[in-house]
């Protein structure tokens, strides 16, 4: 069995033997984790003299948010839970693989390895308290010097760790080497399926792995004389009728002669789910101003921070202007849910009473400016064009730079500064969080961000009992980035109507970027199809949800829900390639859609895994399996197997 206080289920060498982290059961009753409350936190000093971060919150944060409905039975869990076996620097199951799904799920688990370090040194030093005997009931005869040879292997196991980590490097970075080194070699296999395959996957390691690819570049051919870059470019006049009187604000910062209408949809604000679309519909195309007034309203943000009614419709008005209505995707329409969402993420159970106002306005307003002006090009687009923009950036999120710039400076305009009477220092302070939220909308920083989340909930898991202290700036301005970060990516975890739109509009403006790509003489960026929607949900959505979800379990479960469905519903779409009987050096199918080969290939794989533990467990000859921890053929996995699902 495992050793004492060890957080091992299996004994080592066993192919289903994971770091499996036993949390406090009483505190894990009713949520994984416990948030503390702070009832205010300082930027720069942290909390107030007196409080303690254990304190009950003054009273009930916004509570509408919806009831999850009963979780799946059987929710797959995503790639970060496969075998890292390839790469693993001492032979232990740092990671868990596909094959172990039936028998211990995500909750129980851990797969970064600083909290894989901190469990394992958990484990040394109750070896060690056990075989000085200060602890427990004494060891059985003979049961010692085995203790001791596992207590050392967990030792250089960690040795083996730490050293790979560089001083000036963050923890985090460790699980972003790694998932990183998985994601890609999931991707690889992918790139073999087929032509579609090969695009998701180059398209997927471009946009969120920040490895934009070589490319040759045409010769720079500027329209307009290229001149000094004093100002910043984007910015327009005030609107025709974008200035308003207090006496003439309309009740949701728009005028319209559907009010009634928009009031009742707007009833929604508070709920996942609400139809940005149908609001844009009745406000005359202005849902980011009139869902943005709306949060502001059902917050008290107008009167906790004394913004005049008029300057804020002024300012949302003028900002709506600067979005630009010809772009696909990248519009006010997804500003606006981007917003409405991050506000529902903030009213969540979990995290109910955590932030202060001034960080709540700040995600919101971050949430808000977050695309402004986005010309419906990406960062590498802009890089590859030597636009001025990139220029101006040093091709470092060029575009959340610009974002950034444009929402700031139009606060100048008449009668847009919202934030007029704010102390010095909260503008100070707002203006940091703002900055760190929308940089981290890059989506280049995407597994950074999703390392960083993942490190930090399962080290606290390990080191808190279960209990998560936000208790500095950079833990709580880490949750507020990957809040707009779900927020960004949320609409995969919206209802399926919902999430048809969004899909067609993203596809839509892909595709006009390849247009001006071909019309540049670049090399056309690789285009996710109609069918790769799957790829997008396995490889991205799902893990930041589902790391999401760990952080405020169980309030997200009926997002996963969601995420799960529509996964499956896209995938019912895919229809199966007959067999091309007239290649024969191909084997079988000419081409394969690779969303539905490798759900079958991960089915198979289980299934087989399993067999082959249970046959491991009725053998004798456990010796060989020890010293094969998860070697190649120890377990089939996914990744092993090729994409038409036959093995090698």
């Amino acid at each position: 069995g495992p050793a004492p206080g060890s957080p091992r289920g299996s004994p080592r060498g066993s192919s289903g033997l994971f770091r499996k982290l036993q949390v406090n059961q009483s505190i894990r009753l009713q949520r994984r984790f416990t948030l503390a409350h702070p009832l205010c936190f300082d930027l720069e000093n942290g909390l107030p003299g007196g409080r303690s971060t254990l304190d009950p919150p003054a009273g009930p944060g916004l509570g509408r948010a919806p009831q999850a409905p009963a979780p799946h039975s059987q929710r797959r869990e995503s790639f970060l839970y496969r075998s890292d076996s390839d790469y693993e620097l001492s032979p232990k199951a740092v990671s868990r693989n596909s094959s172990a799904a039936s028998d211990l799920h995500g909750e129980d688990m851990i797969v970064t390895p600083f909290a894989q370090v901190l469990a394992s040194l958990r484990t040394v030093r109750s070896n060690v308290a056990a075989l000085a005997h200060l602890q427990g009931p004494r060891l059985p005869e003979g049961r010692g010097p085995a203790l001791a040879l596992e207590t050392l292997g967990e030792l250089d196991w960690c040795l083996d760790q730490l050293e790979t980590l560089q001083a000036r490097h963050s923890v985090g970075a460790m699980a972003s080497s790694k998932f990183k080194r998985m994601l890609s070699r999931e991707l690889t296999h992918l790139s073999e399926t087929s032509r579609s395959g090969n695009q998701v996957s180059e398209y997927i390691s471009r946009t969120f792995l920040d490895q934009p690819a070589e490319v040759e570049l045409p010769r720079a051919t500027s329209e307009e004389p290229a001149g000094p870059m004093s100002r910043i470019s984007g910015l327009r006049g005030p609107r025709r009728g974008a200035s308003l009187s207090p006496a003439t604000v309309p009740r949701f910062g728009v005028q319209t002669d559907q009010e009634g209408q928009l009031a009742k949809e707007l009833e929604d604000t508070n709920k996942w789910g609400l139809d940005v679309f149908k609001v844009a519909e009745l406000s005359g195309n202005r849902p980011l101003t009139a869902i943005i007034f709306s949060i502001f309203q059902e917050r008290d943000l107008l009167k906790t921070f004394q913004i005049p009614a008029d300057t804020l419709a002024t300012y949302l008005l003028t900002l709506e202007g600067h979005y630009h209505a010809d772009v696909a995707y990248h519009n006010s329409l997804h500003a606006a849910d981007v917003a409405q969402s991050a506000h529902v993420l903030l009213a969540t159970p979990a995290l109910e009473a955590v932030f202060t106002d001034l960080e709540v306005l700040a995600t919101i307003f971050a949430s808000a400016i977050h695309d402004v002006d986005h010309p419906g090009v990406s960062n590498q687009f802009l890089i590859n064009t030597h636009s001025e923009l990139a220029l101006m950036y040093n091709d470092a999120s060029v575009l959340e730079n610009h974002h950034l710039a444009v929402g700031f400076k139009l606060l100048q305009a008449e009668n847009c500064d919202i934030f007029q009477n704010l102390s010095p220092r909260q503008r100070l302070s707002l203006r940091k969080m703002v900055i760190d939220m929308v940089l981290a909308t890059d989506m280049s920083k995407h597994m950074n961000l999703l390392a960083d989340l993942k490190t930090m909930v399962e080290t606290k898991r390990v080191t808190s009992l279960g209990v998560l202290l936000l208790d500095n700036y950079s833990d709580r301005i880490q949750v507020l980035q990957n809040l707009v970060h779900c927020a960004d990516l949320s609409n995969p975890a919206k209802p399926l109507p919902l999430y048809r739109r969004w899909t067609e509009r993203i596809m839509a403006e892909l595709f006009q970027q390849g247009d001006r790509e071909r019309a540049s003489g670049l090399d056309v960026s690789p285009m996710c199809d109609t069918d790769s929607t799957v790829g997008f949900i396995d490889y991205i959505a799902h893990p930041l949800w589902e790391t999401w979800a760990d952080l405020v379990h169980p309030d997200a479960q009926g997002l996963l829900d969601t995420l799960e469905d529509n996964r499956e519903w896209y995938l019912s779409k895919i229809p199966r390639s007959p067999p091309d009987l007239s290649s024969p050096e191909r084997g079988g199918p000419d081409r394969f859609q690779f969303e539905l080969t490798l759900e079958e290939a991960e089915e198979e794989a289980e299934e087989e895994a399993e067999e082959e533990e249970e046959a491991a467990l009725d053998s004798k000859a456990s010796e060989s399996r020890d010293t094969k921890l998860l070697s190649p053929g120890a377990s089939q996995k996914p990744s092993d197997l090729p994409a038409d699902g036959h093995r090698t």
